[in-house]
């Protein structure tokens, strides 16, 4: 299969040397030419993961978007939600009838990602999905080398419009087979795992991470206490699914450190994360994508959902609370929110509706 793979991050180099390998014509863009020139001399990553060390060749690296994305059945974009209004503006005018983008996870991006390509006149028929993981545990080693701990198992994945998600899980599964179906992509964005394990390692771990040279958050930070806030913060994200009226399995993180039903299956793959040492790292509780990602944007959406959906949400609320006097903001009132993205007014009837069919 034609994959287009948008972005320079650890997801984006795991993508594109895995998926090569597999034997999909993969086309890897980012934004940012200098980083990429490594790869445009040599299109060659060096993948490391249990199997050992190999060389993957590229079948293409691309400078201009418009490349990557022409003819591709699947546009992946497993960069930090971050980083998806700028994309979407660059890939706009590229996209075309049946295409397939997916965000891996997506925070809600194939709503907004939508709007920003309708909104530039592209009224193509795309189909937008998001997931609650990346597919793969992954950290670069190197311009062109990465090292993949660990693989999803599990993929719950909504689409947007609803009504093209038999569509899109047959594209998407041809690329990752273990893509599971969820309701909508409001459904999957609220499978969204990062923030529920994030926000509460880097605030409760903040002392260390500012104090030491390098930290691993999953190994000396995941503590009971921890743990306890984790497991209330995602009983609050699984109220709002149910709410809501989504059903199960609602994939509770802590499936993650107990048994083999969370979306990397294998209950060891907590261990091999911390074993790989790839996560004992500098932390800046301003800039990181956690932070910046995954609490001002995931946690403030996740907060803006449970308001809309009359669910009590304290855990999140005093997460996103102690973010904000550390970052200095008011994170309720984020770019993230229903409010902010005029959703807070619909009623529930009115967003499935819409969730389903798509803007008119």
């Amino acid at each position: 299969m034609k994959v287009a793979v948008l972005g320079g991050g650890h997801g984006c180099y795991a993508a594109a040397a895995d998926l090569s390998e597999q034997g999909h014509e993969v086309r890897l863009w980012r934004r940012d030419t200098a980083q990429l020139q490594p790869l445009l001399d040599r299109p060659v990553m060096t993948l490391k993961d249990e199997a050992g060390e190999r060389d993957i060749p590229i079948a293409k690296v691309c400078a201009d978007i418009g490349e990557a994305i022409a003819g591709a059945d699947l546009v992946l974009i497993p960069s930090p939600a971050i980083a998806q209004t700028d994309i979407a503006r660059v890939m706009a005018l590229h996209l075309t009838d049946g295409q397939v983008v997916f965000l891996p996870p997506g925070t809600f991006g194939s709503f907004i990602m939508s709007e920003i390509v309708r909104g530039t006149g592209n009224k193509a028929d795309v189909s937008w999905a998001e997931t609650g993981t990346l597919p793969w545990l992954a950290r670069k080693h190197g311009d062109t080398v990465i090292n993949i701990t660990t693989r999803a198992t599990r993929l719950p994945t909504g689409v947007y419009p609803a009504r093209n998600t038999d569509h899109a899980l047959e594209v998407i599964g041809k690329v990752f087979p273990s893509v599971e179906r969820c309701e909508d992509a409001l459904s999957g964005a609220l499978m969204n795992a990062g923030p529920i394990i994030h926000p509460p390692l880097i605030m409760m771990n903040a002392g260390p991470l500012e104090h030491f040279p390098a930290w691993d958050i999953h190994n000396e930070g995941t503590q009971p206490s921890v743990r306890a806030v984790t497991t209330q913060l995602d009983n609050e994200r699984m109220r709002i699914r149910e709410a809501l009226g989504y059903g199960a399995p609602h994939f509770p993180l802590s499936d993650h450190y107990e048994n083999d039903q969370w979306m990397y299956g294998d209950r060891s793959s907590h261990s091999k994360l911390v074993k790989s040492g790839d996560w004992r790292e500098k932390i800046d509780l301003h800039e990181h994508r956690y932070m910046r990602e995954d609490t001002m944007l995931g946690l403030a959406f996740f907060a803006s959902v449970a308001d809309w959906a009359g669910v009590d949400a304290p855990v999140t609320k005093g997460l996103l609370a102690i973010a904000g006097a550390i970052v200095g903001e008011d994170l309720r009132q984020g770019q993230r929110t229903l409010a902010s993205l005029g959703l807070d007014t619909m009623s529930r009837e009115q967003l499935q509706e819409m969730l389903h069919a798509g803007r008119a």
